[in-house]
């Protein structure tokens, strides 16, 4: 009889600890997702898969909603830059919009950072945010423990900050594989995650768009509060860039900045 009153109170007290357990202790999901927004025409916005609405949850960020009005909304644009190596096309991509002078953001690698300093701290001087895309481009969906991960993100910062560059708190997943434990982990480090609203095929050099072609699909796909995301070591991205800008501007865009898209202080 003992017995079974012992198990009743501890089976009652194991229902009391659940029911007050933060959320956070309960149900934080492991799940690997891939980034997505499906494009659309006509300035229309693009919206994240259904799966994927929890993100801003945990300060996470792909557009912005301020200005989701194409004809009443001021039109803004947020130029973002996914960055591991250099090949030349990064640094003629930095003259561009140093002539056009631009502010744009670049998730960089630990690799970039130990292999052209100079670069990334070109990159901060000229008014660019030098942000987190991790130090090994690892899959951060398979790391399950806060620690490791944010170590991985720590490890980046720790090289920009020994060549005198202070790292933004901002945070892009490689690949754009991520879990909700991910941005949970991120956002709990201080990190803010920033997906993109749209994107292209230009990481691959061997396969690179005709800039004609490339121009297209960026216009077709244009809409307000976009976060663009280009890879810098595209040779044709290097190559319509200057356009890229003017034909923006031309349409009455101006370029934000993260701080901007996420009401940040940095």
């Amino acid at each position: 009889m003992k017995l079974k009153k012992s198990l009743l109170i501890a089976f009652v007290i194991c229902l009391t600890v659940c029911a007050i357990m933060p959320l956070s202790a309960q149900s934080i999901s492991t799940k690997p997702l891939n980034w997505y927004c499906r494009h659309e025409k006509d300035g229309k916005q693009p919206m994240c898969d259904s799966e994927m609405h929890f993100i801003e949850k945990y300060d996470g960020y792909y557009i912005d909603t301020k200005n989701c009005d194409p004809a009443a909304a001021e039109k803004v644009i947020y130029l973002t830059f996914d960055v591991g190596y250099e090949n030349g096309n990064v640094a003629k991509i930095l003259d561009t919009l140093k002539a056009e002078d631009v502010p744009a953001a670049f998730f960089v690698l630990d690799h970039l950072v130990k292999s052209e300093p100079q670069l990334v701290k070109r990159m901060a001087s000229e008014g660019h945010l030098v942000c987190n895309h991790t130090a090994s481009h690892r899959d951060m969906t398979k790391v399950h423990s806060a620690e490791i991960f944010t170590a991985e993100l720590k490890k980046l910062e720790d090289s920009c900050a020994e060549i005198g560059v202070t790292t933004a708190k901002y945070y892009r997943p490689p690949e754009g594989r991520f879990s909700e434990e991910n941005l949970k982990f991120a956002m709990d480090a201080g990190f803010k995650t920033v997906f993109w609203s749209f994107g292209y095929v230009d990481w691959d050099n061997e396969r690179q768009m005709a800039p004609d072609d490339a121009m297209t699909k960026i216009f077709d796909g244009l809409h307000n509060g976009e976060v663009l995301l280009l890879h810098p070591t595209s040779e044709t991205n290097a190559k319509i860039m200057p356009d890229l800008i003017r034909e923006l501007r031309a349409r009455g865009y101006r370029f934000g900045t993260l701080a901007e898209l996420t009401q940040a202080d940095n």
